[in-house]
């Protein structure tokens, strides 16, 4: 029952199979150096009653754990948490790579599934895809889990966040939740330092109330497949429905996962009459009213980055 030589060493991750009988556990937890015999493993489960009912799983088995200690972690099922940080301003193409990274699920099959069908109407979601209804945060996941149980929890926590009070102020703003996420994921992507969102909040309902286009850079990154790189003259002028250089309104549907403050600048955009905006630096924006002075700002920019 004492803990064998690997254990002593220090932890052990053992892999349990689903539908693995108790003798076949016991096999891999002594191939794997976690208990001294497998005998004495079965015979323990056996007398605690709890041999037909081990759980499958990834399990980190703690140094020194000793053969009582790794029975009880597969009987309470208390299997490895894998931490997955889903930030603000991402994509599914980018929590994809991330959860393959971790071994979680293969990239393709989280992006398959958030534009299944059958997906999107189990989770009410209006777009043609869970684009933007992943709520950004850390999320602790276990391997064997689903692609769909996976973007499930993302899309439940962001449901959670989207309270009455804030529907009801979408409403007031004839504003679906569709839309609200849409607007909101621009705002994600194009300010870069909380105290700018609400003002570019105003610019595109500016822009959106007197029929202009809303001319934002991460929708023809989202249009074209290049996420956070720099755009050509081509990219602007291609006719793309989540280009907003070349269409009016909003795109079809988000084109990232918006958090509560883009969700609240978008419902409460500052009191500004500004029309336009250009990088300062590497984080700040230029805003202005006229396209004049616009230009002038953009001539400014191009300056200084050309230094």
């Amino acid at each position: 029952m004492s803990p064998p030589a690997a254990l002593r060493a220090g932890p052990l991750l053992v892999d349990i199979p689903a539908q693995e009988s108790a003798f076949g556990i016991a096999d891999r937890l002594h191939g794997s150096g976690a208990i001294r015999s497998r005998i004495g493993f079965v015979a323990l489960s056996l007398v605690r009653g709890s041999v037909r009912s081990l759980k499958a799983g990834e399990y980190e088995l703690p140094r020194g754990a000793s053969t009582l200690d790794v029975l009880a972690l597969l009987e309470g099922g208390r299997v490895r948490q894998h931490p997955v940080l889903h930030p603000e301003g991402g994509s599914i193409a980018e929590v994809a790579r991330t959860l393959e990274a971790a071994r979680l699920a293969p990239a393709a099959d989280v992006v398959r599934t958030a534009g299944d069908r059958a997906f999107l109407r189990a989770h009410g979601i209006e777009g043609p895809s869970a684009e933007g209804y992943l709520f950004p945060d850390t999320y602790h996941f276990v391997r064997g889990m689903t692609a769909e149980q996976l973007l499930g929890r993302m899309v439940q926590r962001m449901q959670g966040k989207l309270t009455a009070a804030i529907r009801e102020r979408a409403t007031a703003r004839h504003l679906t939740i569709h839309e609200l996420l849409t607007l909101a994921s621009i705002i994600e992507r194009e300010a870069m330092v909380r105290e700018e969102r609400r003002i570019i909040s105003a610019v595109f309902w500016n822009r959106l109330r007197l029929g202009m286009p809303l001319q934002a850079d991460p929708t023809v990154q989202y249009a074209m497949g290049k996420e956070r790189r720099v755009l050509t003259r081509a990219d602007l002028t291609t006719d793309h429905p989540y280009n907003t250089y070349t269409r009016p309104g909003l795109p079809p549907g988000p084109i990232a996962s918006p958090g509560l403050d883009a969700i609240e600048a978008t419902l409460d955009p500052a009191a500004v009459n500004y029309l336009y905006f250009v990088k300062k630096d590497d984080q700040r924006h230029h805003f202005s009213a006229t396209v004049e002075e616009h230009n002038t700002a953009v001539a400014r920019y191009r300056l200084t980055r050309a230094r």
